[in-house]
């Protein structure tokens, strides 16, 4: 059985179910970076990715067009990202706190509508394979990074297009401003308070995609708590990639795969207990974050609420 995980065909398996599923961490780790870069921490993305897979998934179920299911997926996220400025940034409570409040209103808001409005869990129609012309038909290479749907591609091109945003825009500057020295930024005329709302939209939106990855990409169904604390791992990723969406992509790559590998044991029936094969992505990012912690240099405003005058 050992032999068979490490065979050719099996690596390949691997290392394309771990691209594949590297799209809603990518999706979530980028928004929350966005995010975390202008000072707020949000621990709410794993309830906006319930509500934005619920949306995508309902959409779908009822006959909508997949694309309307990702719009109502990404609106339903911004909204939940305006209501966590609204509590973070304007009424200015403490943030972690605030942030498991989203969560579990998204988690209880989500499973209520599902059992109202569908009932059980059932199949949809998602995004299909989209096979690039001449890559895919690379040897191995083709298979493993060029025969995904849409959703995995567009994860990986918002890698560069963030840290485009980030580093070479104004907008960014203002982010990263906001984030390192609010009060210095303010005095320089950056609205803090309209960056951060920002922020939290864009993080939300992209949250809210992460969770529509599932439910219309990957998976194609929507049951309860299906992100089961991927939210809560993107979060943790954008510390492990300080700050960075180079660096966020290597820990979504890194845990995806480890997460394909617990998978493809359990697939070939390998004599290792399915509970310890489930734990090791979790495992592997404690010992991760454990290691670098030390290294990393957040901003230096992160969690901390600004008002004009203090």
């Amino acid at each position: 059985m050992f032999d068979e995980l490490f065979s050719l065909a099996t690596l390949i398996g691997i290392l394309h179910s771990g691209v594949r599923l590297a799209t809603p961490y990518l999706f979530a780790a980028l928004g929350e970076t966005f995010a975390q870069r202008s000072g707020v921490l949000n621990l709410g993305v794993d309830g906006m990715m319930l509500m934005g897979a619920f949306t995508a998934f309902y959409v779908v179920f009822n006959g909508g067009n997949l694309w309307v299911g990702l719009l109502a997926a990404i609106a339903v996220g911004c909204l939940m990202g305006l209501l966590m400025a609204v509590v973070s940034v304007t009424m200015q409570a403490e943030q972690g706190i605030s942030g498991i409040g989203l969560y579990l209103f998204g988690l209880g808001l989500s499973s209520l509508l599902f059992k109202t409005l569908i009932g059980s869990v059932e199949g949809v129609s998602g995004f299909s394979r989209l096979a690039l012309p001449f890559l895919s038909d690379l040897p191995i290479i083709g298979h493993i990074f060029f025969s995904h749907n849409l959703l995995v591609y567009l994860a990986y091109v918002m890698v560069p297009v963030t840290a485009f945003v980030l580093n070479k825009t104004t907008f960014g500057l203002s982010i990263r401003a906001v984030g390192h020295n609010p009060e210095a930024a303010d005095s320089l005329g950056v609205n803090v308070n309209r960056i951060r709302y920002a922020t939290l939209a864009i993080g939300g939106g992209l949250a809210g995609v992460a969770g529509a990855s599932l439910s219309i990409g990957l998976l194609n169904v929507f049951q309860e708590n299906m992100t089961n604390g991927l939210g809560f791992i993107a979060v943790a990723l954008v510390y492990f990639g300080s700050w960075r969406p180079v660096g966020v992509l290597g820990g979504a790559l890194l845990f995806s795969l480890v997460n394909a590998l617990q998978l493809w044991v359990q697939v070939l029936g390998i004599p290792i207990p399915s509970d310890i094969a489930v734990m090791l992505p979790y495992v592997l990012t404690i010992v991760v974050l454990t290691l670098t912690v030390r290294q990393i240099r957040q901003p230096a405003a992160l969690a901390k609420p600004y008002a004009r005058g203090e």
